[in-house]
């Protein structure tokens, strides 16, 4: 495969923070040419306009400098001219999600959707990719982690590598730093492990619980797709959280705390966040990376592009994460049911579930889910939450009333679309579930996924032996699940910032909103007692439903004082725990959990 187009990135001084970007040409047709950088990035579903860090943009033709015309924030048009093209940019990176670009003189990474412009009858052609070591003396330990296929490299990587086209050049994350790499195998496949950051772990034991991960979730898909590597590619911080699917690997944020100490063999929640989240992302590498909405694949990442079934892409996949933590024996059927508990609660202590459906959730996703504002728990619906209890819901359905579960939906689903590249039309998994099973399940789909009535989940989970019950939050720190905490803390209806008394959202139809308050406002005093953060569990707990109490805030520069009437705690918080079950009821709930 000979390379069309060359891109050379350059790290310079990542004290300033930018990465040098160089396009060359050298079969550049004579006509006019459209060059454009993506608006989003796959798999993240907002606008964030990736050429708005591009500094100097510069153009060449047979080695004159020539001027352009820009079409839009995202796009130039070169004129018609003979001989090669040449490109020459800055990109400012500094941003620490897993969705943009970053460089400073501890790390370097970004997306190629961050920094390489396309010509857009150049798309289909194949590209080198040409990465520089940096030039800051504290870089001089530096290595690159990728999956991108080298073409030559050195030693720490650094080198060309080579992409079949564009949507390849842009779908291999680069990791560049002081990294950790620990080798595991699945299915004959070298997956890594790559760590940056400060941290203190077990390394080993992380890659022997992810191998555990790998193996039930490629089982699922007959071991399928065969791959050259994927990686985990792990950023660890104080304070974060957030992963980005690639076709060969992903980009993770993870807190220090996610990950487990040397000597520790527990599997505490915070480890348990960490693997959920590589399973989540993992899982991606068949459902989106592969099974992906038509809609997304057709998309020149220009504009918005529209799906009813986010929660298709993104609910079942959050279904499967933890499942097969399960399935993998890393956690047992309690702690599972925890996790289904605390998912559970969180859409219950939500109002947008009364108003917004998952269908409408997944469409606005551009304008809503990816930019909440103070509103967000009124009118925004979480299609990862709602969706994996919705695809709970068409499990359990599958499983108790036909021959199939969500299990062959989805291997179908690999082999109709992943296995051919065609994209998944719309309403696809809804379609295929009801062929395959030979259920009526129209009224059942609406009913999860355009409509707001509320879930079916507590008359399915007793047909496999699961009790469901509401009760009281009992703690400033009860998600859901099973609690030895005892009483019920008065409900206020509001939510603070993070270590603030500010507040940044307040409930509708709850006593914060009959007491006048809103978000953004600042409490300062409760009954004429300085509040702060620390304090305030303390005293919620010292509240009476029913009686008021005197709140000083501060709204802007102006002090108001209102009163506050906590209200007798809703029955928002779930459990779901094993029945005492025999007979068909037991025989499904064992092959679904096996327990």
């Amino acid at each position: 495969m000979t390379a069309a187009l060359h891109y050379t990135v350059r790290p310079g001084n990542p004290a300033h923070h930018r990465f040098a970007v160089k396009v060359d040409w050298a079969g550049a047709p004579s006509q006019p040419l459209v060059f454009r950088l993506p608006a989003w990035i796959r798999g993240s579903y907002l606008v964030r306009d990736m050429a708005k860090h591009v500094e100097g943009l510069r153009a060449w033709r047979d080695g004159q400098e020539i001027g352009f015309e820009r079409l839009d924030k995202s796009s130039f048009r070169l004129p018609a001219g003979t001989g090669p093209v040449r490109l020459e940019y800055a990109v400012f990176a500094f941003d620490a999600s897993v969705r943009k670009a970053f460089l400073d003189t501890r790390r370097g990474f970004f997306n190629g959707s961050s920094l390489f412009y396309a010509a857009d009858c150049a798309r289909e052609l194949a590209a080198e990719l040409r990465i520089e070591r940096p030039l800051h003396r504290q870089c001089a330990d530096w290595k690159v982690a990728t999956s991108m296929t080298a073409v030559e490299v050195d030693a720490d990587g650094f080198g060309r590598y080579r992409s079949a086209d564009y949507e390849e050049l842009i779908d291999h994350p680069f990791e560049l730093g002081n990294l950790s790499r620990t080798k595991f195998e699945v299915d004959g496949i070298v997956h890594e492990l790559v760590l940056s950051g400060r941290y203190t772990t077990d390394p080993e034991r992380i890659t022997q619980d992810l191998t555990r991960i790998c193996k039930v979730e490629r089982e699922l898909f007959g071991g399928e797709p065969q791959l050259d590597r994927y990686l985990f590619l792990t950023h660890v911080v104080g304070a974060g959280y957030g992963g980005l699917e690639h076709r060969s690997s992903t980009a993770l944020v993870c807190s220090r705390g996610d990950l487990p100490k040397p000597g520790d063999s527990a599997v505490g929640k915070d480890y348990r966040t960490f693997l959920g989240l590589c399973s989540h992302e993992y899982f991606h590498l068949w459902n989106v990376k592969r099974i992906t909405a038509l809609r997304f694949a057709e998309s020149d990442l220009s504009r918005e592009a529209y799906t009813r079934d986010l929660w298709h892409y993104e609910g079942v996949t959050s279904y499967y994460d933890d499942l097969f933590l399960l399935r993998a024996g890393l956690i047992d059927a309690p702690v599972y049911l925890d996790i289904l508990a605390e998912h559970a609660t969180r859409l219950q202590r939500n109002p947008s579930r009364r108003r917004h459906s998952l269908a409408d959730a997944s469409f606005e996703t551009w304008i809503k889910f990816y930019q909440p504002d103070e509103n967000a728990p009124n009118a925004s619906t979480n299609y990862y939450v709602k969706g994996a209890l919705a695809a709970l819901c068409l499990d359990l359905r599958l499983r108790r009333d036909s021959a199939i579960t969500l299990d062959e939906v989805m291997r179908e689903l690999w082999r109709r679309y992943g296995v051919t590249g065609q994209g998944v039309p719309e309403g696809g998994l809804e379609a295929l579930a009801g062929e395959l099973s030979g259920l009526d399940l129209r009224a059942f789909f609406d009913r999860l996924l355009r409509s707001t009535e509320e879930l079916p989940l507590v008359e399915l989970l007793d047909d496999f032996g699961v009790r469901a019950e509401p009760r009281a939050c009992s703690s400033a720190i009860d998600d859901g699940g099973r609690t030895l905490a005892r009483g019920a803390l008065p409900w206020v209806g509001m939510r603070f910032k993070p270590g603030d008394t500010q507040l940044a959202y307040v409930l509708d139809d709850g006593p914060a909103q009959e007491a006048g308050l809103s978000p953004g406002d600042q409490l300062i005093a409760l009954d004429g007692l300085k509040l702060t953060a620390p304090q305030w569990n303390r005293r919620l707990e010292a509240m009476n439903p029913g009686v008021p109490v005197a709140v000083h805030f501060f709204r802007g520069d102006e002090l108001f004082e209102t009163a506050l009437v906590p209200q007798k705690p809703p029955l928002d918080t779930w459990a779901y725990t094993l029945a005492e079950v025999e007979g068909q009821a037991a025989e499904r709930r064992r092959s679904w959990l096996g327990a």
